[in-house]
């Protein structure tokens, strides 16, 4: 056997294998992690016409339920990938999933906007214990082998989780009421983080104690790099102009001449499933015209459908919003995978940085979203949507340049130092010298 072979199984012993016992285990528990988490965040998404209505606030403001949330959580990633290697990763995502479904319940509750709007900001910062720990605790438990169908099967639980919040609570609120449909999810997540809790292993990942110098420089270091800022910039304007699509077109088909019931425009969020489909078929569009041009082509597809929900007639505003779907995915798709191929260390917080400016795009765009539509109509929101998209395209053309500027790669290997971790630190986190290779 060959140094390398020997290596990898070295690596590999001890790790989950697909076919065992613990294999389904952790695969249950994450398909229901992912399900709550979206389940959670995105149930608000079809109510923001209906707490216009109800607490009497303008579009902009009937946004923020969901707007807050997504800001909160962008902040707080930032910090719980590195908490969860101190305080163990289990633990994260198990109180974090309690704390969740506890606010889900305690959400249906509220009186007051104010207090919709504390409940939501709260759930944002506890929504951050899922999305980068789950993966992380993946690639550290899984075999080569096990990883990309057990990842897979957990980002199928995000989608399943987001398109059921929004029919689900949709439905609820045309048969029963809003309140009702938060509080059935409120319940369902709290039964499902105990399945939760009482399937998943522990990890086995080695506790590290907090330096925050070392999240504070390696943060730093992931924003003066060009190739990496431009990839940011894809994220927070792809993800904007699709919240903001989303969250309006709901104002659009509730209003004359469509008059549509809650449930009936939730069925517009099927399209997802297009979007999935499409993000995972662009990998043969990326190998033939290159990662940046298909980002570029993927961004004219989300103008040309947001373009086309101009149109008076139902089947055309759902084959725009559908077109439009399918650009977004593919973008965030290749965007996304990217970062960690640009990223020369520290690839976990170069993924934080890029969630953190993904969902602070949805934030901010979600809400200005709403004086557009409060000021100018359809119409209007269409347009910062295409506002947004222009300087996408030119962020592709700034990025393709450092690209070939920098063409061919230096072939140095980025050092622990270039942190600024001390010896000691850095003996903390080996897995750095991995990530410079």
């Amino acid at each position: 056997m060959n140094v390398v072979a020997s290596t990898h199984s070295t690596r590999e012993l001890g790790r989950i294998q697909s076919g065992t016992d613990v294999y389904h285990r952790v695969n249950l528990a994450l398909f229901v992690a992912g399900f709550v988490t979206f389940i959670t965040l995105y149930d608000m998404q079809p109510l923001l016409p209906v707490f216009s209505r109800e607490y009497g606030v303008a579009p902009a403001l009937g946004s923020l339920p969901l707007s807050i949330s997504t800001c909160t959580l962008a902040i707080a990633m930032l910090f719980t990938g590195t908490l969860s290697e101190t305080w163990g990763r289990k633990q994260i995502m198990t109180g974090a999933l309690f704390v969740i479904s506890f606010l889900a319940l305690l959400s249906a509750f509220s009186h007051t906007f104010v207090s919709l709007l504390l409940v939501r900001l709260l759930q944002g910062f506890a929504l951050a214990g899922l999305p980068a720990v789950a993966m992380a605790y993946l690639g550290e438990e899984m075999d080569a082998a096990s990883l990309g169908p057990a990842m897979g099967l957990y980002i199928s639980g995000n989608a399943v989780g987001g398109m059921t919040g929004r029919i689900f609570t949709a439905t609820m609120t045309d048969l029963v009421s809003w309140r009702a449909a938060l509080g059935a999810i409120g319940i369902i997540c709290l039964l499902s983080s105990w399945v939760f809790m009482k399937s998943l292993p522990p990890s086995h990942l080695q506790r590290r104690p907090f330096v925050a110098r070392y999240l504070v420089t390696s943060l730093g270091y992931h924003l003066k790099e060009p190739k990496l800022r431009c990839l940011f910039g894809i994220a927070f304007i792809a993800v904007g102009s699709f919240v903001t699509l989303y969250n309006y077109i709901t104002f659009r088909l509730l209003a004359a001449p469509y008059l549509l019931s809650q449930s009936h425009v939730s069925l517009i969020f099927l399209v997802y499933l297009l979007g999935s489909m499409s993000a995972t078929g662009i990998g043969h569009l990326v190998n033939r015209f290159g990662r940046v041009p298909t980002i570029r082509f993927s961004l004219f597809a989300m103008a040309a459908g947001a373009t086309l929900t101009l149109a008076t007639p139902l089947p055309l505003i759902v084959a725009g919003v559908g077109l439009f779907t399918c650009g977004f995915f593919s973008a965030h798709a290749i965007a996304s995978s990217s970062v960690s191929r640009m990223a020369t260390t520290a690839r976990a917080q170069a993924t934080a940085l890029y969630l953190f400016f993904y969902y602070v795009g949805s934030s901010v765009a979600g809400t200005v979203g709403g004086l557009f539509w409060n000021t100018w109509g359809w119409g209007g929101v269409v347009s910062l949507i295409c506002l947004l998209l222009t300087a996408g395209f030119f962020v592709t053309i700034r990025l393709s340049s450092i690209i070939h500027a920098s063409y061919p790669p230096p072939p140095a290997k980025s050092q622990p130092w270039k942190l600024g971790l001390t010896a000691e630190e850095t003996e903390q986190y080996p897995g750095l010298s991995e990530e410079t290779r």
